[in-house]
């Protein structure tokens, strides 16, 4: 089986397995995302979820977020971890949506890129989620899954295996595609040495194979 033949059997059958997939992070709003997002970092997504709420409290929007200090940021944030590189970087990005956005997150890659503290994956996960434009978010459960299912092979840097991923993923299924694998790294093809292969609905054609 060619390595497209089988992007289009996984992504078939994890549409089966998780018909309903979304960001894990809550929002209502584009730059809540942003925000949630950069939080993230090492950390987990429920955490996240937690901690926002007393930021949004304080902070109801850009305006106000990009007027808070950032050790007052960095008190609210403290618990998902690195508090003060991503006080410092959420209060940047604020202050530049507020000043050159009118308020509003930028709806193009790469003014996306150019925002403190977002990335690749980043930005990724905003033009999907946000504005429902192909995207192909390579955090930790991608790359891993992926290169045990044998769709890349001994990739580990985030670019490489975006770049690589785009060849094989029809643009309109990237975003959902990396969604059901964030759910499938969790569930069944854990970070573990042995995940749980007898229960994988992909075994049968998964280059791990269950080894």
């Amino acid at each position: 089986m060619t390595k497209e033949k089988l992007a289009l059997e996984i992504i078939r059958r994890l549409k089966e397995e998780y018909p309903d997939v979304g960001c894990t992070l809550d929002y209502d709003e584009a730059w809540k995302l942003l925000v949630s997002v950069r939080l993230a970092a090492q950390c987990t997504d429920a955490r996240v979820n937690v901690v926002v709420q007393d930021l949004y409290a304080e902070y109801p929007d850009v305006e106000a977020l990009a007027g808070a200090e950032v050790e007052d940021i960095e008190k609210i944030v403290k618990p998902c971890g690195l508090g003060h590189s991503k006080a410092k970087d959420i209060s940047a990005c604020m202050k530049i949506l507020k000043e050159q956005y009118d308020g509003r997150v930028p709806d193009d890659f790469d003014a996306l890129l150019k925002l403190p503290g977002v990335g690749r994956k980043s930005a990724n996960l905003i033009m999907g989620d946000v504005f429902g434009r192909p995207a192909i978010v390579t955090d930790t459960h991608c790359i891993r899954l992926v290169n045990r299912m044998g769709l890349v092979e001994d990739l580990k840097d985030p670019k490489k295996v975006e770049m690589a991923l785009w060849k094989l993923i029809p643009p309109e299924e990237g975003s959902d595609f990396c969604h059901r694998l964030v759910f499938h790294g969790r569930d069944v093809c854990t970070a573990r040495t042995k995940p749980f292969c007898e229960k994988c609905c992909l075994k049968d054609i998964c280059a791990r194979n269950g080894v």
